[in-house]
Order: C-alpha cells, then structure tokens, then sequence
C-alpha cells in the first residue's frame, strides 16, 4: 500500500489548504484507490495558520469583536489549543489587507485590534501566543498593537497620538509602564519568513507600502514616522535599534520586540509545533503546493519548507501550484522531484479560481500517475 502526505498551503482566493488537500486526494484515488492518505493543512503565519494548527493538534476557534484596521468592528477568529494554555492568532484577522477594501487607507490603518485579539487569548489563560503577521493592511509599526495593550504614546500636549502611521509623527512622549501586567507572564511569538528591516530602503513602507495602497509620497511620509517612532521606542528598551522582522506586517515585528516577544521563521516554527516531522514516518510520496511558485518562494513560503523537511528524510515530493512562475531552475534546486502545474490549459485567473476543484483533482491523477512511473 503507498502512503502519501499531502501538505499543501492554501490557493488563495480559491480553495483553503484543506481543499486543495481533499481535491489532490480525490484525483489521487482514481489512480489507486488503495493508497492511504494523510492530509495535513500548513500555513507560513499567514492566512489559514488558526485552522492548520487547530487542524493538527485540536482546540477551538474563538471569536472576539475587536477595534478593525479603520475602527469599525470586526468579528475576528482565532484560536486556542486544547491545552488553553496557547492561543494562534492571524493578525490578518483583525488588521487585514482585506479589512481595508476596497479603498485601502495606508496612513489611517491601525493594529490596535491585534493588540485587542492578544488582550482576549490572555484573558483566556493563554500563557503563550503565536501571533502570524501575514496579510496586514497597516504600516503602523504595531503602535495601535501597543496601545491596546496599555502603551501610553502620547502627543507632546500628553494626548494618544491618533492611531495609523499618519500619527507617529506627532509621537512626543512614551511610557511603556502603563502596559498591561499580564504581559510579564506570557510568552509571544511573531511568526515571519521575512526578513525586512523597520526603515530604508528595505522597511516596511518602502518594501510593502505600495502593496496597501501607499503613493511614493506617503512612502516617504510613512518611512520618516516609522524612523521617529523607532528611536523614541529604541531609547527606552535594551535591543538594537534595527533587527531582520522588524519590518513585517507594516511594522508590527518591531512593536512585537518591544513586548519582548521574539521573531521566528513562520513556516519552520509551525511545521515543528504541528509536529509534522512525525507526519512522514511512514510516507513514500509527499504532496506540496501553493497558488503560484516561482523564485519568491523560496522565500519562506510554507511549500518550501515542506520540500526541505521531506528532502531531509530522503523522501520524493512533488510540488502542485495554480500557476508556475519565473526561476524554475532555483526551485528544482531544494530538492523537489517534479513541480506540476494544476491550470494546464490557456485560461483566466477566474476561470482558474471556478475550476479549481476539478483543476486540483486532475492533478491529483497526473501526480500519482507520475509517481506510479517510477515505481516501475
């Protein structure tokens, strides 16, 4: 009997990991129809990491009305481990790109909902928080993170400065003892693969300003205010003014790190806490896959690190993406055995988006067929 894992990251847009999981396994039974399949739903800190991790080790999805990125309302999702001791949030769920559609607000957008997510799971008895910061629409530099949580960041008439990175400019005074006690005893943990610096030419706003909507001109504005809130925060806490992470989520690896939280690669630490490794004592064929694949996925998207973790144990896989890009050959070079693509005739991305079931399934079939041909 062949054993096959499939660990694929979600089609964004079109199907969740666990789709694509149930589609692959579908399309890999007309095939072999005695195979066993185990199919395990990852994430890299980014969208679908609640339900990959909640998936894998059980727990609950928990729902809190938290401040929005513009200070609507939002019924944001997140979850905790059967232990209660661990909560997974998404920031994305309180301060997503998506929450800011469709006209995006690149100076006004605020994490304090995150810190409003992080306040409930504490409240909850979390002692330990796993905090994603994939998806954001904010370039705050976590500063409304903080002030939800206590923070006091004040204009120079001892005012909360206004949430959004428009308002760090005006940030004159900090007192960070005013910040909720309950920190002193848990352990937060901001999941990144990237490895952008807070300000420059490599920072938040610069890198990833213009993905929320933000003109060169608010680059600039935004890049300044993040260096002025950087300095005065710098002053106060024993850490380098600069680390890699700083910069995700708009800034928020750099709110995070005055929390005293630490920054950890997205895709690694949630491969090892869903305890993947033993997923593939057993398997002879692993199944990955993204949306798109191309030279950008090697950096730190969750596919990849699948491909890394079964090359390591000699194991084949195969990488199943929508659409393959640019720079193959940097992609056959981590080990992976074949990459297939699922769109195998000329369409648009919304044809795709509506055939994706099928799409998956056939490729699902032309996976297994492949794999079959080296048995023989």
């Amino acid at each position: 009997m062949t054993h096959i894992v499939i660990a694929a990251d979600s089609f964004k847009g079109s199907a969740t990991s666990q789709q694509v999981g149930e589609y692959l396994t579908n399309g890999i039974y007309r095939v072999d129809p005695t195979a066993e399949v185990t199919t395990v739903p990852i994430a890299d800190g980014g969208d679908g990491t609640v339900a990959s991790v909640l998936a894998a080790l059980g727990g609950q999805t928990l729902t809190t009305t938290v401040e929005g990125p513009l200070g609507t309302p939002v019924e944001a999702q997140w979850g905790l481990l059967d232990d209660h001791h661990t909560a997974i949030i998404e920031m994305a769920a309180a301060a997503g790109l998506n929450l800011v559609q469709p006209d995006l607000a690149p100076l006004a957008a605020s994490t304090y909902g995150v810190g409003q997510l992080m306040a409930a799971a504490m409240a909850a008895g979390a002692t330990t928080i796993y905090l994603g910061l994939g998806g954001s629409g904010t370039t705050d530099g976590g500063s409304g993170l903080l002030q939800a949580l206590g923070a006091q960041l004040l204009t120079a008439d001892g005012t909360p400065i206004p949430r959004g990175g428009a308002g760090l400019r005006q940030l004159a005074r900090v007192n960070l003892g005013t910040l909720t006690p309950q920190l002193a005893d848990v352990t937060v943990i901001g999941l990144t693969d990237v490895s952008n610096v807070l300000t420059g030419p490599f920072g938040a706003a610069a890198v990833y300003g213009p993905q929320k909507g933000a003109t060169p001109a608010m680059v600039t504005e935004l890049d300044q205010n993040l260096d002025h809130y950087q300095a005065a925060l710098a002053a106060q806490n024993d850490f380098p003014q600069s680390c890699p992470g700083d910069g995700a989520a708009g800034g928020t690896g750099f709110g995070l790190r005055v929390l005293g939280a630490r920054l950890q690669p997205g895709t690694a630490t949630i491969l090892k806490l869903t305890h993947f490794q033993d997923r593939l004592a057993h398997a002879d064929l692993v199944l990955t896959g993204e949306g798109r694949i191309d030279g950008q996925s090697l950096m730190g998207k969750a596919s990849i690190g699948v491909v890394r973790l079964a090359k390591q144990l000699q194991l084949p896989v195969f990488l199943i993406a929508g659409s393959v890009g640019d720079d193959l050959d940097a992609i056959y070079g981590t080990g992976v055995d074949l990459v297939l693509s699922s769109t195998v005739s000329p369409m648009t991305v919304d044809q795709a988006v509506a055939q994706v079931a099928p799409l998956l399934t056939q490729a699902g079939v032309t996976a297994m067929h492949a794999f079959q041909l080296t048995q023989r």
